[in-house]
């Protein structure tokens, strides 16, 4: 009876850590932070904020480098009409966001993400604007930041140049990497050695297929940029694995 009374016990606790490991993954992924719905500003610090408040699985974020290989996160290649690329940090630094934050460095937006441990740093390499050399460039940078603030075990990475994505495995083998541009077949993808597609929804309506054997592949499935109620639940019913979206709050109730 007692060993029978532990076997239950055993039992009861697992299916608790199961249930709540099931609800800290879930499929949400703040486009940008949380922003359309909580008066922050797209990748701004406090967009990251109320997605990790909001206890979605993943944040993205945009980074690009300025003139002096200062590495900023914001989506365009220019804010306010200065262009990141062709900017010096000292420059950049004095420009203010909508809700008053400075231009947030990556080193600071990676240092207010260490905070916490539940919402993954979706960390999308922009293409530059100046050519392939520079992009590199970038993604080395990126890498070694994420390394030297120790992030690696809570961020991972995007981009729409292959390229690129093959250029962080190189540096980071264990580091997760999605392709975004949604030229490659899974086939492809899995050849390369990336860890998955994060495709524009589109693609996935014409591809349908593409769902399947990626899971078949065990590589997972992204989509972006998904913000209508119809087209989350079509993605929920074909279970990708996370879904990208201007409304995390909305994909949060419906995937409940």
């Amino acid at each position: 009876m007692k060993t029978h009374s532990i076997i239950i016990a055993v039992t009861f606790i697992f299916l608790a850590v199961s249930s709540s490991m099931a609800q800290k993954h879930n499929k949400v992924i703040a486009h940008r932070g949380a922003w359309k719905n909580t008066g922050a500003t797209e990748n701004s610090i406090g967009a990251l904020e109320h997605a990790i408040k909001l206890g979605c699985y993943g944040s993205e974020f945009d980074v690009h480098m300025s003139a002096d290989s200062v590495l900023y996160v914001h989506h365009d290649h220019a804010i306010k009409g200065t262009h990141i690329e062709k900017t010096n940090s000292a420059e950049l630094s004095q420009i203010k966001l909508e809700n008053g934050e400075a231009l947030p460095t990556l080193e600071a937006y990676l240092k207010a993400g260490a905070k916490q441990k539940k919402t993954r740093l979706i960390l999308e390499i922009k293409t530059s604007s100046m050519g392939k050399e520079r992009s590199m460039a970038l993604t080395t940078k990126c890498v070694e930041m994420v390394k030297k603030l120790q992030v690696t075990k809570i961020t991972d990475y995007i981009a729409f140049d292959f390229d690129v994505c093959l250029k962080v495995k190189e540096l980071d083998p264990k580091a997760h990497v999605e392709y975004l541009n949604g030229d490659k077949t899974p086939d492809e993808i899995a050849a390369a050695g990336l860890d998955g597609i994060d495709y524009h929804f589109s693609i996935f309506k014409r591809k349908e297929e593409y769902i399947q054997q990626m899971r078949d592949k065990k590589l997972t499935t992204n989509t972006w940029t998904v913000n209508d109620e119809d087209t989350l639940k079509w993605f929920l019913e074909k279970n990708v694995d996370y879904i990208t979206t201007n409304e995390p709050e909305l994909l949060l109730s419906l995937s409940k």
